[in-house]
């Protein structure tokens, strides 16, 4: 736990720094009436960053006493941070963006936590002009969780049977490549030189090869291609719509398993302060196991132990308190 906080610490001063540097930028005077009133003689401020974000809690609650028709009572609660910090000046752009999001579920009478979302993702990425819509960049992108997760046990996490933890796994990526943005609502960046760090820090699961690194190590190490795009755009009114993909290919192992990492969301404003989202991720990772049917065993020898690669998916509907700066 103390290592979460360190990293949540580290990533708050990261991007506070950042934050603090753009409007250090943007600011012309330190006397409130200057801003108020600039002299003719004063140039105008820097508009070269552009920083905001969005906060965002979710609460929901059911209580059921004597009901007839069968349920379980439930708390749960999620939040959301999504943070951004872009540069553009020049033939120079600087794009920064931190997604962190953590919920957790409260049901039945013996009081059962079920951690319903965990994620810390970081990308920066720069790029230099090349042509009208095409820039030289590099791109880095770091990802894990906060907090453990479990396998369970007829609906209850078994404690004793970590699954994931923090920076088990977590993916690290360097890119170079080039980036193609025709407007502010699509970009594409391509890159034919990728590096991919997988670390599996928890001992257990590094000791079992989990999440594709060798048994006993804590780090495993691909180069590849890699492929990122994304787009944002208004529906209609107060309904917007952001969606990214992303894909990876490592050329020394099978090429043609192509990890897929694809994020979808749709947010529609309620009010200054109340929306709704719904939002869906879509996983694929050739080198993570799941436990995909019951193990087959035949005179106490697995014959078939129901494990392979497949596709994850997520999806979350949230409605609840929002914040846009």
């Amino acid at each position: 736990m103390n290592t979460t906080f360190k990293l949540m610490f580290a990533v708050a001063l990261m991007v506070s720094s950042t934050m603090s540097f753009a409007q250090g930028e943007m600011t012309i005077s330190d006397n409130p009436q200057a801003l108020l009133a600039p002299p003719a003689d004063v140039a105008l401020a820097d508009s070269s960053w552009k920083t905001g974000g969005t906060v965002g809690l979710n609460l929901s609650q059911v209580h059921l006493e004597n009901w007839a028709s069968g349920g379980q009572s439930s708390v749960s609660a999620s939040g959301l941070v999504n943070l951004f910090a872009n540069y553009s000046k020049g033939k120079g752009t600087w794009d920064n963006t931190l997604d962190i999001a953590y919920g957790l579920l409260r049901q039945g009478q013996n009081g059962v936590v079920l951690k319903t979302d965990d994620r810390i993702d970081f990308a920066s990425k720069y790029g230099h002009k090349a042509t009208e819509h095409w820039y030289y960049s590099g791109l880095l992108n770091f990802r894990t969780q906060f907090a453990p997760g479990y396998n369970l046990l007829d609906g209850v996490p078994d404690k004793s049977n970590v699954i994931s933890d923090f920076l088990s796994p977590a993916y690290m990526l360097a890119s170079l490549g080039m980036d193609y943005k025709p407007n502010d609502k699509f970009t594409a960046f391509l890159s034919p030189t990728t590096y991919k760090m997988t670390v599996v820090m928890d001992s257990a699961l590094s000791a079992v090869g989990a999440f594709g690194v060798d048994p006993g190590t804590n780090v495993r190490s691909e180069i590849g291609g890699y492929v990122r795009m994304a787009y944002n755009t208004n529906l209609v009114e107060n309904v917007g719509l952001m969606t990214r993909i992303d894909l990876f290919s490592n050329y020394l192992n099978n090429p043609g398993n192509i990890d897929v990492n694809w994020e979808v969301l749709i947010s529609m404003k309620v009010n200054k302060f109340m929306s709704a989202t719904i939002s869906t991720q879509l996983l694929y990772d050739d080198d993570v196991t799941l436990q995909k049917k019951d193990p087959i065993v035949e005179d106490d020898v697995v014959i078939d132990s129901g494990r392979g690669p497949g596709v994850q998916f997520k999806e979350v509907l949230a409605i609840g308190f929002s914040y846009k700066f």
